[in-house]
């Protein structure tokens, strides 16, 4: 996995949401990640048998705004293409409702979202050598899917969350791009891999982006008041001499709260 060799990337991602039941019950049944553990206030989904979404429970939390600092999405990473297939071929089948879907050069995307609005990306990266490196960046672009050629792609029947599947990046909603590169770049230390109008690409290892930040429906937003619905943290998985030398818990301009874990821990 490309993501795997980088000496920073995504963990998990916890989200705060009304009803856990339901919430729970979409990922496991529309992208078909395992219950781990759950004990009425917060539930541990994965892939294999690794934890990459973290759902906690609080029915009094304010609802957040879609114009609000926050997620995007998360994006669930494919181990390949004839995965990313035989899910599209379930989702089809079982009426899953898709947002959207985009060729972006580096990968092939499909988007939709939980319950409770919660944006998710499920895709597969291009082979590396494939991506149009410059000095910069990489070139990303969002170009119409051959939906009909992606599940062509499959090789049998959808089987759950394979489990190579991780969670490849996490795309957030910020107030100003120069803040929020300040602290992902500056702060945290990854790289930015693409400039496009109104966000940021950030990446580690060389891999297309682990991180993005835009503006798109958040421009000027001040800090998110807590609690909220939404997404509530992001884990991020580092080198254990790298996450030495990092804060273990920090948050960005706006309240996102970044939690640093070695990785092998």
């Amino acid at each position: 996995m490309h993501t795997a060799s980088a000496p920073l990337e995504i963990g998990r991602v916890a989200l705060t949401v009304h009803d856990l039941g339901r919430v729970g019950a979409f990922y496991e049944t529309a992208l078909g990640l395992e219950r781990i553990s759950a004990d009425g206030a917060s539930a541990l989904y994965g892939a294999g048998g690794r934890v990459l979404l973290e759902l906690r429970a609080d029915p009094a939390a304010r609802r957040s705004s879609p114009r609000e600092a926050g997620l995007f999405h998360t994006a669930f990473l494919m181990p390949d293409r004839a995965a990313l297939g035989r899910w599209l071929h379930h989702v089809a089948a079982t009426r899953v409702p898709l947002q959207g879907s985009a060729d972006h050069l580096v990968s092939e995307a499909l988007y939709l979202a939980d319950p409770e609005g919660n944006g998710i990306e499920v895709y597969v990266d291009r082979p590396r050598d494939r991506w149009q490196v410059s000095t910069d960046g990489v070139k990303m672009a969002t170009e119409a899917l051959d939906i009909q050629e992606l599940a062509a792609a499959a090789d049998g029947p959808w089987q759950g969350a394979p489990a190579g599947m991780v969670v490849g990046h996490v795309h957030l909603q910020v107030g100003s791009l120069p803040a929020a590169e300040s602290f992902y770049h500056g702060q945290l230390g990854f790289a930015v891999t693409s400039r496009y109008p109104g966000a940021l690409f950030y990446g580690a290892g060389g891999y297309h982006h682990h991180l993005a930040t835009n503006i798109w429906n958040s421009r000027a937003a001040g800090p998110r008041d807590y609690p909220a619905t939404g997404l509530a943290e992001v884990e991020i998985r580092a080198d254990p001499d790298l996450a030495g030398r990092l804060a273990p818990v920090q948050a960005d301009p706006w309240g996102t709260r970044i939690r640093v874990a070695a990785k092998g821990a």
